[in-house]
């Protein structure tokens, strides 16, 4: 009875520092990340769905893009988007143009500036069950939100359920 109590014991204390030492899995070694960390390829070629200007302190022009899933569900009035749908938006500085005002004769006339940020939105209701079925990406310099940057997305988009999430609407 003396040997199968000390190889229990055994068995469980090299069970605890095996499970001591080896780290536990992250979302750097393969699970999927709650929040879109590549930009979707091609979303330049995508078509126009709205633009947008933010003032306050974000003093932003936007324009936001959709892939063909997205430009299919908005034309045809779709709700919720299905999933493959993907939106871009891309923000810019808003600022004078000083060459265009010349010709009007007085400062009314703004133009995009230098980049600020890329968002996207990637409608899979699988892989992101837990926000609605959106995954939401945030990429500056072309490097990703981090984890606790993206965690505001989903609260703040929350609000915007009757639109499946989405706050852009497609501009006739």
């Amino acid at each position: 009875m003396k040997h199968v109590t000390f190889g229990l014991v055994a068995v469980a204390t090299v069970a605890g520092l095996i499970a001591f030492v080896v780290p536990a899995p992250s979302h750097a070694e393969g699970e999927p990340a709650p929040f879109v960390t590549e930009i979707p390829h091609g979303y330049r070629d995508w078509q126009w769905i709205s633009s947008a200007h933010e003032a306050g302190s974000l003093n932003s022009l936007g324009a936001v893009l959709g892939n063909d899933v997205a430009i299919k569900a908005y034309r045809e009035g779709k709700l919720p988007f299905p999933d493959g749908t993907v939106l871009a938006a891309l923000h810019y500085r808003y600022v004078p143009s000083d060459e265009n005002n010349k010709v009007f004769g007085q400062a009314q006339s703004f133009v995009p500036g230098a980049p600020t940020n890329i968002q996207f939105m990637v409608k899979d209701s699988t892989k992101y069950a837990a926000t609605g079925g959106w995954g939401f990406g945030h990429f500056a310099d072309g490097k990703h939100g981090d984890a606790a940057f993206m965690k505001s997305c989903f609260p703040c988009h929350e609000k915007a359920k009757a639109t499946d999430l989405v706050f852009t609407r497609y501009a006739p």
